[in-house]
């Protein structure tokens, strides 16, 4: 009985490994062409520099397209609008609406046969198991101009002091921004946001008079380095990346607050045209060589775990500072998301009009 059970147990490693090893030969073979959608600006063209154009280096017979289509909400309508016919193959958006379109059946499974970098992930990159995972994990910050704001700020209450009033760009919801700073809000005033935001919608609405644009057009760092803004919320990850840019006229402030930990996640788009491709770009990108490249690029902390970035990228990353970082169930959010959305555009945005 017990020989028995052996060879059944080196018979179904046998096949697991002939399975895995099926996988592999079939993403070397796969071709064609991979449409991925992902965000604009900077994001773009550092990611297709350090991800998208050494996967093609390596898999010549595939080509990846990117495509944008604004905010992870407006992706999100992207693929609904294409359910029937999707023009779309793999997909990175922030989890919360990732999460929404696992429940919608807009995108689809992925297993760890298909993806084996799935295995080299950090437990948190899971969201879902079976669907997408964590590409990249990020959190909010406060970016302002160093050269008009001569003091050394510390908190999110610098934003409502009356000396920035019509100089403050809050990107406001249905920009995921704009759950991160309504959680960030609550912090500061001391109201546990998973039972209610009464006050802090009311705080919110304090701060709008003081907003210049509640979407900031192209994105709050442009908007504060060409002096339309003095403050903005944005990014760890571009703020850091614009902060070199303009040589330290941006700043960065993580408020005392805290923060809120952002997961972007990379998805197979239900019915792609081309699966196999996709499937291939998606593990690459997952893997320990993507994640270094992105992450020295544009301080994403990474998602995998065996990648080895240097101490200087990671130390500008999440990563760095994830004690500071506030608990916020993304599963969660997608729940009361249109809620708050319906109080942003009821009681804060119109506050300032």
């Amino acid at each position: 009985m017990k020989r028995a059970a052996i060879s059944a147990f080196a018979l179904a490693a046998g096949l697991l490994v002939l399975g895995a090893a099926a996988w592999r030969a079939e993403a070397q073979e796969a071709s064609g062409e991979v449409t991925l959608m992902s965000y604009a600006g900077v994001f773009q063209d550092q990611y297709v520099k350090a991800v998208v154009e050494p996967f093609m280096a390596k898999h010549p017979k595939i080509r990846v397209k990117f495509t944008t289509s604004g905010n992870s909400a407006q992706m999100l309508g992207a693929l609904r609008a294409q359910k029937s016919d999707p023009q779309v193959d793999v997909i990175i958006f922030d989890a919360g609406t990732g999460l929404v379109g696992n429940r919608e059946g807009l995108l689809d499974t992925i297993s760890e046969q298909e993806v084996p970098n799935l295995a080299n992930l950090y437990p948190a990159a899971i969201v879902q198991k079976g669907y997408g995972p964590a590409v990249t994990f990020d959190n909010l910050v406060l970016v302002y101009d160093t050269t008009k704001v001569t003091s050394k700020p510390d908190s999110l209450a610098e934003l409502w002091k009356p000396e920035y009033r019509g100089k403050v760009g809050v990107s406001g919801m249905p920009n995921i921004q704009g759950i991160a700073f309504t959680v960030m809000t609550a912090k500061m005033i001391g109201e546990d946001w998973t039972k209610s935001i009464d006050r802090t919608v009311k705080k919110l609405a304090e701060l709008a008079p003081s907003v210049q644009t509640f979407d900031p057009s192209p994105d709050g760092y442009t908007l504060v380095l060409n002096g339309t803004l003095e403050w903005a919320t944005g990014w760890n990850a571009r703020a850091q990346f614009f902060r070199n840019e303009s040589k330290g006229k941006l700043g960065v402030l993580l408020p005392k607050e805290g923060s809120v930990m952002q997961i972007n996640t990379i998805n197979l788009v239900k019915g792609a045209k081309n699966r196999a491709a996709a499937l291939a770009f998606i593990d690459y990108a997952l893997s320990a060589e993507a994640q270094k490249a992105f992450t020295e690029a544009m301080y994403y902390a990474p998602a995998n775990r065996t990648a080895k970035i240097s101490e200087e990228a990671l130390g500008r990353t999440a990563t760095a500072r994830i004690d500071e970082m506030l608990p916020l169930d993304w599963g969660w959010v997608a729940k009361i998301r249109d809620q708050w959305n319906t109080r942003w555009r009821r009681e804060v945005i119109a506050a300032g009009r």
